[in-house]
């Protein structure tokens, strides 16, 4: 019989605990771990159409890489029915359907989100980007003109759309950073890349930064790279649980027009 504390067991060697910032929250957020899991639904996110994936699916556990609760930019100070995280938390509990989150730590781990969305865009030679572990940095195999390297991103991630700015360059030498990674400009230069693709940039962060082309794909694309992996690894490690991805969260909120 599979357990909710095995599940995070298997998600903790991957993702170890200790590579989590120090303000995140990952692990075993909602539910029982002594809990049997006979199906578990894999996701970027716990939205409340998730939620209601997961309990018309019949599962008893969510896995996700955002965490549905207390992190600094949401921290949980009460659980109410009028309010979005509320009634997510609320009808979690009211199904017995246990979430697990695994974060800034899945960032961080081989094989996690970071050298996924590496891959996903042709990478060589992979390295890390921070002595955090956060980001990757590789070569690609032929040198692309900036303007053709910005469509390859869309099409390899699903973006409906992406910013950027040309510092004269053409594309080679490649940082990536799933989510927000701006923090990481100067070491991606540091580091003699031509090109940094990451999400959440700021006005200044393109303004400012001539060394390299910056590429903002978007943080839901830059990170949804991750669960087809998480689903593999899950079902690969149980194969008597039945483990799928959402379908109802397949696609970035953020719409373009031009």
């Amino acid at each position: 019989m599979t357990q909710v504390k095995d599940v995070e067991r298997l998600l903790f060697d991957w993702a170890p605990a200790e590579l989590a910032a120090d303000w995140d929250n990952v692990g075993l957020l909602v539910g029982d771990p002594d809990r049997e899991v006979r199906k578990i639904l894999t996701t970027l996110d716990i939205t409340e159409p998730v939620v209601e994936e997961a309990i018309h699916l019949g599962a008893d556990l969510i896995v996700s890489h955002h965490p549905v609760m207390n992190c600094t930019w949401h921290p949980v100070q009460s659980i109410r029915c009028d309010t979005r995280q509320g009634r997510i938390l609320t009808k979690l509990a009211e199904n017995r359907i246990s979430a697990i989150c695994m974060h800034t730590n899945l960032d961080a781990a081989e094989g996690g989100v970071n050298d996924m969305l590496a891959k996903k865009l042709g990478l060589l030679d992979i390295k890390d980007l921070t002595d955090g572990k956060i980001g990757r940095v590789g070569t690609l195999k032929y040198e692309f003109p900036l303007v053709e390297f910005t469509r390859f991103v869309v099409k390899s991630l699903g973006c409906n759309g992406l910013r950027y700015t040309d510092c004269g360059k053409s594309v080679h030498r490649v940082a990536v950073g799933g989510g927000a990674c701006g923090d990481y400009i100067a070491q991606a230069i540091a580091l003699g890349c031509d090109t940094f693709v990451t999400s959440d940039l700021r006005y200044h962060d393109f303004l400012d930064t001539k060394e390299l082309n910056l590429i903002d794909a978007g943080h839901f694309p830059t990170e949804q790279v991750v669960v087809p992996e998480l689903c593999r690894r899950l079902q690969a490690a149980f194969p008597a649980v039945s483990v799928s991805t959402s379908t109802s969260h397949q696609t970035e909120v953020i719409q373009y027009c031009i």
